[in-house]
C-alpha cells in the first residue's frame, strides 16, 4: 500500500480572507478537494482536513486554521496524528518573490521571508520538506508588503490566476507519484494568460 503524504495549502481562515492573494495555498487545496471529492470536514488539530486518494496515493488534504504566521502550531500536530515525516508533506503557499503566474516546486529549503514557512519551520525544527510557490508578483510601488498579500487579485489578473491555480493543483497530483525532479522539470515555469503547459 502506498504511504500517506499529506498537501497543505497555507492562507488565513474567515470570510474578511477568503479573496486575498495570501491564501492561494487554500485554494489548491479546495480544488484538489473538488477534484478528487474529499471533503474537508474534519476540525481538529487547529486545521481542517479531509482523507482520501489521489492517484491511488492516500492523502491527507489540509488547511491550518491559526492563521497565516502560526501556521506551524497546525502542521506540526496534523502531521504527529497522523505519522508523517516533514518530507511526507508538501506545503502550497504564496510568494511575492516570484512574477505574477509562476510555480517553483523545491524538495526544501528557508522561508523566504514568508511568516507561515517560517513558523512551519520553527515547530518542526527542519527545512527538509517539499514546497510549492505559487507567483503572486511583487506589490506595486508605494503598496505595503502587509497590505498587498491580504488584497484581493485585481480583475485583469484572474484569468492568469485561474488558470495557475489548475497547474498547480496539477503539480500536486504529479507530486504523489513522479520523482519531485521530474515534477520540478515540468512544472517550474511561468504560465502566461491562455498557455499550457508541454505534456
Amino acid at each position: 500500500m502506498a504511504c500517506v503524504r499529506a498537501i497543505i495549502g497555507l492562507g488565513n481562515p474567515g470570510e474578511q480572507y477568503a479573496g486575498t492573494r495570501h491564501n492561494v495555498g487554500f485554494w489548491v487545496v479546495h480544488l484538489l478537494a473538488q477534484r478528487h471529492a474529499i471533503p474537508l470536514n474534519r476540525h481538529r488539530y487547529n486545521a481542517r482536513y479531509g482523507q482520501g486518494e489521489i492517484r491511488g496515493v492516500p492523502v491527507l488534504l489540509a488547511q491550518p486554521m491559526t492563521f497565516m504566521n502560526r501556521s506551524g502550531e497546525a502542521v506540526r500536530p496534523l502531521l504527529q496524528a497522523h505519522k508523517l515525516t516533514p518530507p511526507q508533506m508538501l506545503v502550497v503557499y504564496d510568494d511575492m518573490a516570484l512574477p505574477l503566474g509562476t510555480l517553483r516546486l523545491r524538495p526544501r529549503g528557508s522561508a523566504g521571508g514568508h511568516n507561515g514557512v517560517r513558523s512551519i519551520i520553527a515547530a518542526l525544527g527542519t527545512e527538509e520538506f517539499p514546497r510549492l510557490r505559487i507567483g503572486i508578483g511583487a506589490p506595486p510601488e508605494g503598496i505595503d508588503a502587509a497590505d498587498y498579500v491580504l488584497s484581493p487579485f485585481e480583475e485583469a489578473e484572474k484569468p492568469v490566476m485561474r488558470q495557475l491555480l489548475e497547474h498547480a493543483a496539477d503539480a500536486c497530483e504529479a507530486w504523489l507519484t513522479d520523482p519531485i525532479e521530474q515534477v520540478m522539470s515540468r512544472f517550474n515555469r511561468r504560465y502566461l494568460e491562455g498557455e499550457s503547459y508541454p505534456l
